[in-house]
Order: structure tokens, then sequence, then C-alpha cells
């Protein structure tokens, strides 16, 4: 079966493409701009700037699937105007003119990879997807549009939308924040984090590959269809675990000195830099329960190898 999938040289959006063209799909990457990443058997479709109105007709003729899963994601340093503006533009208005083109095409499946910041930045007890939406910034408020409107649109079509939030995703050439973090602990730099007792959820790329796979086959996942799914590892961890997890992936001891969390929050607040302090110190759980029991999903990995195959994959890289 061919299947569209947008994203395609990002970091999860390049493992769902080999991870699709493993399952044996007929893939078709599109990538802003065309690149030896992928062999000849993965079809690339260059498409400049999603913040136009593009014509996706011949890319959509045949297409089971589409996985959507380009957008404008968290900008650092953003000088926009208008922010939510500026995220409408790719991760709601773009996303919608492709869902009603796949609609009009007969495309089966639309995947949309969403954000648990629909749900919201931090909670006391695990989100489900059944929760009421509280997106606190512009990217979750476009996340969330683009959701409501998919919903929308699968009740006056045919095609059928499924909709992932996943947290945290981490991996081989993870960006943000846990690249510096896997760089850090490396390094065996002292880190002010060893009395952090919060509680997040993570998902591993590779399980989150899976589950997308999963997702993407409607004949083996009707009950998938128009359903909102939280995805994770099932293995919540707080920042102080996390690092020394991720140090033993290293071979190494961790370095971590136990300085108050209200002290390091409050620095963090004077430098302007509260968000950061937030994803650090905060606590953010899912249950993921709902793919596990209607879909009968299951991780493919668990955190510690996950962790080992990220650290292996940087020091080779490293020596390279």
């Amino acid at each position: 079966m061919k299947v569209l999938i947008t994203g395609a040289t990002g970091f999860v959006g390049k493992a769902v493409c080999f991870g699709a063209h493993d399952a044996g799909y007929d893939v078709i990457a599109a990538v802003r701009e065309c690149t030896q990443v992928f062999s000849e058997k993965i079809k690339q479709l260059k498409i400049v700037d999603l913040s136009q109105e593009i014509d996706w007709e011949n890319a959509l003729q045949g297409t089971g699937v589409v996985i959507h899963i380009a957008a404008r994601a968290h900008v650092m340093n953003d000088i926009a105007i208008d922010a939510l503006t500026e995220f409408r533009k790719v991760n709601t208005l773009a996303t919608l003119c492709l869902a009603r083109q796949a609609a009009e095409a007969g495309v089966r499946r639309f995947v949309f990879i969403s954000s648990i910041g629909v749900n919201g930045n931090n909670n006391i007890h695990p989100f489900t997807a059944s929760d009421s939406p509280n997106p606190q910034e512009p990217y979750a408020v476009s996340k969330y549009e683009a959701e409501e409107e998919l919903l929308a649109l699968a009740k006056t079509t045919k095609m059928e939308v499924v909709i992932i939030r996943p947290p945290l995703v981490y991996g081989i050439n993870a960006p943000g924040n846990f690249g510096s973090l896997m760089k850090w602990m490396n390094k065996g730099v002292p880190l002010p984090f060893g009395a952090v007792h919060n509680q997040r959820s993570l998902v591993a790329l590779d399980n989150l590959v899976s589950f997308i796979i999963h997702c993407a086959d409607y004949k083996k996942t009707p009950q998938a269809a128009n359903q909102v799914f939280l995805i994770s590892d099932g293995e919540d961890v707080s920042t102080t675990e996390l690092l020394q997890k991720v140090a033993k992936a290293f071979g190494k001891k961790s370095l971590l000195l136990p300085v108050p969390v209200s002290l390091m929050i409050l620095a963090a607040k004077l430098l302007g830099r509260g968000d950061v302090a937030n994803r650090l110190f905060g606590s953010l759980q899912v249950d993921s329960s709902k793919a596990r029991e209607l879909l009968g999903w299951k991780p493919v990995i668990t955190m510690d190898e996950q962790l080992k195959k990220t650290a292996d994959a940087y020091l080779a890289e490293k020596k390279d």
C-alpha cells in the first residue's frame, strides 16, 4: 500500500519512513530538500514551503494512508510578532489543506502527529485521551485546532483520522533538550539535578514509530478510526532518574548535585527560562492504556535499551 509521509527528514519522520518501508509500504517521503539518506526504494517529493497552499494531487493518487508529521515546532528566540498566526499557517491551515485533498483523493486514513501539549504542560494525575484539552502555548493551540478540524472532516467524509499525542521523544539524534543532556552526561559534567522528584512520561523513538505504523494499518486497527491516543513507554521517571539512566547507558557514573529545586526554579525565572525549568522539574505523566487495550499495541523497546542504543550511536558518531 502507498503511504505519504510528511516531515520525512525530521527526527521522527525519517525513522517513520524507514519503519514504513520495512513494514512493506510503498513510501513517498515529502521533503524540503531531496536527500541521499533514503534509498531509491523510498520516493521523495520536494515540498518547499508548507505555509503556502500546495497541490498534493499527484502525490495522493493511489495513496491509502497519509502520515502527517511535518510541523512548525518550538522556535528558539522566535521574533514573530504574532507567534500563534505563524504556527497556525503550518500546523493548522497546511494540515487541513492536505487533509481535505486527501479525503477528496480517496485516502482511507490520515494519521496526525500532534502533541501532549494539547493536554497541558504539567499535571498531578496522568493525562488521558478523554481529558479536556488545555493547550498553553501557541504551538499546542495550533495543534489542537488542527485536531478539531480533522475530526470534523472525518464526520463528513469517508476518510478516517487518527490523532497521536506523544510526550518528549528520545532516541538517536534527538534534538533539543534531550540532545543537550546526552552531551553533558557523556562529558561527565556535574549537574545540579540530583534531587528532582518529579515524574515524567517519555516515548522512545522506536516505540513511537512502532505505534504510528500500527495505526497506519487501517485493516488491522479499525478501532483506531477517529480516535485520539496518548503514547508513552509506560516507564515514568524523574529528571534525576533519567540522567542516571543516561549516564549508565554511557557506562559512566552520574555526577548529580542535590541542589534544591526551588532555588533552580528561581534562578531559571530570573534568567527568563521558566519554560525550561517547567520541563526539567515539573511532572507530566500520560496514561497510554488506551493504545494498549484498544489496539493491542505493546512497546517494542525498553527505556534502558533505547538509551543504550542512543548512547552507542552518539559515541560512534563522535569517533567518526
